[in-house]
């Protein structure tokens, strides 16, 4: 693999304006099944972005006996506040990059940024031979995630996307029962979200145009990094990005990566040939209110074709055949339709039932063969720990590919067309106009490392 080499004047300077680049790859990312494990048995984390999310994941973290969180990094210590008070004396950063340049004793990086800014934090952390955590949706543009995944590779660090479902038992339990052909073939899924609904309320929307004043614990330039830049309003930060374009991935980025992860991992679809979208008024700035979006998945391996249809906003399915009157779907779920049956689950991966019930209750279980995780952050430390990225489930070499599939779903809700999709060449055979949203500008000084 061809070196990387940096002038590290220009690692750090004052601003969001400086740019990043990387000295060469540490000796102990080249060759070998991946990154050794540290010296010292305890794995020391740098975590960026610890105002919502971020904090919740550190605290786990840090419960457990082999991890110390050894520095932490916001664009905004008020936000940050109740995070920074639980981890005293630790260094505190507003720009990861200056974090990543000074703390040499880092092992990993655990990420819970807006999606704008997980590709670049997560290439800069892996070139620098860090192990990476970060938060879902893994990427915010299909290109971001294939480089992810390829650098991921390359470095043969540990990586984990934050879907925690993916470490639970009700993922293991709907493939299982699957494979054991309970419901037979699967031509058909269904996935939903009640999201956005009360959680954001900036989709269907156009940008604000006043212009309030930033802030004083906000960096405001740091936050919108890679990003275009425009004006700060509280309609973008904190938790309303998510609807904005330039920020977020909609309800698809936040919720279908949880519970549509069942029907990657079950079935193997890889990536689609096709996707089409039905949704609300659009608008060029945010997400629309709610959207059907379906993705055609042709014949692989033993199983035939497969649609999957998500629906987001408060849209819901039609109930599966069979399902009893008065029982619900919930505010998130998935359901498979088989040629004997229908399996119904909740969201986050949850566990499967049969439908109806009472064929639930008839149904003799097969054995469990898939092994159970010990928990989906554990599992990542412990991979760390081990130098095993195969060992981390939901480690870049399988959240890429599925991540590319999910955003696939995003063109045709933006171009407002059936989007015929070749994945091997990354692009839109019948909509050229689409290159602009696979791949994207970034801002200067901001551009993806690697």
């Amino acid at each position: 693999m061809r070196s990387k080499r940096f002038s590290r004047r220009k690692f750090i300077a004052a601003g969001a304006a400086s740019s990043l680049a990387f000295s060469v790859l540490p000796r102990r990312v080249l060759g070998g099944s991946g990154a050794p494990p540290p010296p010292s048995g305890t794995l020391n984390v740098g975590c960026v972005g610890i105002g919502g999310q971020g904090g919740g994941v550190a605290g786990e973290l840090a419960t457990f006996d082999n991890v110390n969180i050894a520095a932490l990094c916001d664009v905004d210590e008020a936000y940050a506040a109740h995070t920074l008070k639980r981890y005293p004396g630790r260094p505190f950063y507003k720009d990861y990059r200056a974090m990543l340049e000074k703390e040499k004793g880092l092992d990993a990086v655990m990420i819970a940024t807006p999606d704008h800014w997980h590709a670049p934090i997560s290439l800069a952390a892996m070139l620098l031979g860090k192990h990476v955590y970060v938060e879902k949706p893994m990427a915010h543009t299909i290109e971001e995630a294939r480089r992810m995944g390829r650098v991921a590779a390359e470095t043969k660090v540990v990586t984990q996307m934050g879907n925690n479902g993916h470490g639970g038992e009700g993922l293991r339990l709907t493939k299982e029962w699957i494979d054991a052909g309970a419901i037979g073939a699967v031509s058909e899924v269904h996935v939903w979200s009640d999201r956005p609904g009360k959680f954001w309320d900036t989709q269907g929307r156009r940008c604000p145009t006043d212009t309030p004043p930033v802030p004083p614990t906000l960096d405001w330039n740091l936050w919108q990094g890679p990003a275009r830049q425009r004006p700060y309003h509280p309609d973008y930060v904190p938790r309303k990005w998510r609807g904005w374009f330039d920020y977020g991935c909609g309800a698809l980025g936040d919720m279908m990566v949880h519970n549509a992860d069942p029907a990657w991992y079950t079935l193997d679809l890889g990536a689609p040939d096709a996707a089409e979208a039905v949704t609300s008024e659009t608008n060029p700035d945010s997400f629309p209110l709610w959207s059907i979006v379906t993705w055609h998945f042709g014949a692989k391996g033993k199983r035939g074709p497969v649609k999957l249809a998500w629906y987001d906003g408060g849209k819901q399915p039609p109930p599966p055949h069979g399902m009893e009157p008065g029982r619900t779907l919930g505010d998130n779920g998935i359901y498979f339709v088989g040629e004997k049956g229908v399996i119904l689950c909740g969201g986050w991966s949850g566990t499967p039932r049969l439908v109806p019930e009472t064929a639930m209750n008839d149904f003799n279980p097969p054995e469990k063969t898939i092994p159970r995780s010990v928990g989906h952050r554990k599992e990542w430390v412990e991979a760390c720990l081990a130098g095993r990225p195969e060992d981390a489930k939901a480690g870049f070499w399988y959240s890429a590919p599925f991540t590319e599939s999910l955003l696939v779903g995003i063109l045709p809700v933006r171009l407002g067309k059936r989007i015929e999709w070749d994945a091997a060449a990354m692009r839109a055979k019948n909509a050229p106009e689409a290159d602009l949203l696979i791949r994207k500008h970034y801002r200067k000084g901001f551009e993806l490392p690697g």
